[in-house]
């Protein structure tokens, strides 16, 4: 099995690749990075790539994937690729712009996955993070169960083959779940999951609804300044899992996503590095002993890299819940 062949059946019918190749990047990266990572991803093996609207970079995401496409290394097909509804376009009457505008940016005609990236909405706009005088996020209120009937429309139309969320919680799920005339579930909800954030319950509770949970910052963030503490653990410098990674004669980083792999969590791999991103791919070849998951398990802390404090006065913050 490699990168492209292990996929996850999704309860809509259709697969997602289980490794998925992250593009977020600090404002700083050059966006030239961004499209010639995601061609090395690409030829790599992944075929899975991950985007969004908020990063800034699907003009040259869906170049990197065109290019691919033009050179015979894969076809539109062999791609999935996912975007994200940002939270300052969740009123239904913005929610099938924003996807096209999106599919404008990368020249494609559908996306693979289409997920909200947030419950939390924003006032909508021009501006990603929309503040008052005072410097503090403009909220907005939006019935929620009514923007993913706007993302059921973007499936039917085509434009979407699956839809999920993001950053939502079992609450935030259920809600979804018990709409009168519901007619999709979300495929997956995108969290925040590593070993010291492992989601144990809401993982748990994913798969009795046959949602897939797909993991961000799996290998414990890039720490951009404007979201996360600096003085927060570097989670590949963890002794345990470094000394896991000697026993296997592999990376930290191949540990880490080796991890998620074994419990049934799709995880998203980010590097803009050769090397690393080479490295990622690799992690079919190898199987962790189920002593040494148990032994991951324990280094779960409940530690969030991203916090989005910015935000936790909002009514759909969704970090407050247990899980």
């Amino acid at each position: 099995m490699d990168a492209k062949g292990w996929c996850e059946k999704l309860n809509d019918g259709h697969v997602i690749p289980v490794l998925g190749f992250g593009t977020y990047a600090p404002e700083e990266v050059p966006k030239s990075e961004t499209l010639e990572a995601t061609k090395l991803a690409i030829d790599a093996g992944f075929r899975h790539i991950d985007s969004a609207h908020l990063y800034n970079n699907e003009k040259e995401v869906g170049q990197a994937i065109r290019s691919k496409i033009e050179d015979g290394t894969v076809k539109r097909e062999d791609i999935f690729y996912t975007s994200k509804l940002w939270t300052t376009f969740l009123r239904t009457e913005l929610v099938r712009k924003a996807l096209e505008n999106s599919l404008k940016n990368l020249q494609l005609d559908y996306v693979d996955l289409y997920i909200i990236h947030s419950p939390i909405a924003m006032k909508p706009g021009e501006e990603l993070f929309p503040e008052d005088e005072h410097g503090k996020l403009i909220f907005d209120t939006v019935d929620l169960c009514a923007t993913w009937e706007a993302m059921e429309k973007c499936k039917d139309a085509g434009l979407a083959k699956s839809i999920g969320v993001s950053n939502f919680n079992r609450r935030q799920l259920e809600m979804i779940l018990n709409k009168p005339g519901l007619k999709y579930k979300p495929v997956c909800n995108q969290v925040e999951c590593h070993p010291y954030l492992n989601q144990r319950k809401l993982l748990d509770f994913c798969k009795s609804k046959d949602i897939v949970l797909v993991a961000y910052s799996a290998l414990g963030s890039q720490r951009p300044k404007i979201w996360v503490d600096q003085s927060s653990p570097v989670l590949l410098e963890d002794p345990v899992l470094c000394a896991m990674a000697k026993k296997y004669q592999r990376t930290p980083a191949q540990i880490a996503l080796r991890y998620q792999l074994q419990r049934g969590v799709v995880v998203l791999a980010k590097s803009y590095n050769e090397k690393r991103i080479k490295e990622n791919v690799q992690i079919f070849e190898f199987q962790l002993t189920s002593e040494d998951m148990k032994i991951l398990d324990g280094l779960n802390q409940n530690f969030r890299y991203f916090q989005l404090k910015i935000a936790a006065d909002h009514p759909e913050y969704p970090f407050a819940d247990e899980y």
